[in-house]
């Protein structure tokens, strides 16, 4: 049931640019949600109006759209929860 995980350039610098212990975290997630987008430990939801979904760790939010029929998962942005929804 693996999902090959896409991360846009964007999210991929963002990621990068976090300490370490915040990027390790997060990049823990993303591979959970690799391994299982149904699992039910990892807070997921659906944004209204958008074809994309939220996955929160903490204060960041983590945008992705899920493609099912092709079992593939691509993160398109990682932000403070803040920011997240402008």
């Amino acid at each position: 049931m693996l999902y090959t995980l896409i991360i846009k350039p964007q999210a991929r610098k963002k990621l990068q640019s976090l300490a370490r212990p915040e990027r390790f975290r997060l990049a823990e997630k993303i591979e959970l949600l690799g391994s299982n987008p149904d699992n039910g430990e990892l807070d997921i939801k659906k944004l209204e109006g958008e074809p994309y979904y939220r996955l929160r760790v903490g204060n960041w939010r983590i945008i992705f759209d899920r493609r099912d029929e092709v079992r593939i998962i691509a993160i398109e942005k990682i932000k403070p929860r803040g920011d997240a929804y402008k």
